[in-house]
């Protein structure tokens, strides 16, 4: 059983993945590609435009998104430990963050605030 996170954006348009990783790695916070819509990808392999799902390694873990027309859904276990439920808060906050997106009913900025996430992120 796994856990969701939900990114809305009211603009209707989901950033881009390279916009996403941007803001990470402006923050220090690596990832890396392991799939892109059910298939294998190098780790530093950027998905199509068009991608619907994506599996990112993070040092903390693996991390599923879901992309739909005018949302994400950041996906993890249900048994996560606490250091992979801050980088699944790293990616929601990140793709908020580079859209103008509602982490649940949260901005970006009030997320990062209230969230428990990875030192590097908690001042970014």
């Amino acid at each position: 059983m796994g856990q969701e996170r939900v990114v809305s954006f009211p603009g209707g348009t989901v950033p881009a993945w390279p916009q996403v990783a941007e803001v990470l790695s402006h923050c220090g916070f690596p990832v890396t590609m392991r799939m892109i819509d059910g298939q294998l990808a190098f780790p530093e392999e950027q998905p199509s435009d068009s991608w619907t799902e994506l599996r990112v390694g993070t040092l903390q873990g693996m991390v599923t998104i879901r992309r739909e027309t005018d949302r994400v859904r950041i996906v993890t276990w249900g048994n996560a430990d606490a250091a992979l439920l801050q980088a699944w808060n790293a990616l929601a906050w990140a793709f908020a963050e580079a859209g103008g997106g509602m982490v649940e009913t949260l901005s970006a900025e009030e997320f990062r605030r209230q969230a428990d996430l990875p030192a590097l992120l908690r001042g970014a």
